[in-house]
């Protein structure tokens, strides 16, 4: 028998990031049913400079550069990511595989040293 978690309420992992120090960013996926709109949605949350070229080679690198942000953690709240899984399945495993990679990338372990972390949750 499979136990299915539920995913945690938005509300409360902000509140869980923020009492820790971290800056969340919420993207709420339900108008997002394509992979374009999906990385926009991520884009903008994150706030990716112009030059951000909406390929998944450049998403990455956005993600696990975030320059542009202040140094800590910063936890990327991904609000009804089941829009995107039901509506385009192999979009949903491809840009949640690049958001994994991201986080992978920017944990301490990961070998980045210029003092951001990224912290990816599926949330309702």
């Amino acid at each position: 028998m499979t136990t299915v978690m539920p995913l945690p309420d938005s509300r409360t992992v902000v509140d869980e990031a923020r009492a820790r120090g971290a800056y969340p960013h919420v993207i709420d996926g339900a108008p997002h049913g394509d992979r374009t709109g999906m990385l926009d949605a991520i884009a903008a949350a994150l706030s990716f400079p112009d030059h951000y070229g909406r390929s998944l080679d450049t998403f990455y690198d956005g993600l696990t550069d975030l320059s542009w942000l202040p140094s800590g953690e910063h936890v990327l709240i991904w609000t009804a990511a089941e829009r995107l899984k039901r509506a385009d399945p192999k979009s949903y495993l491809a840009v949640h595989g690049v958001l994994s990679d991201a986080q992978r990338a920017l944990t301490p372990r990961g070998g980045r040293r210029e003092g951001r972390i990224l912290t990816v949750v599926l949330a309702d």
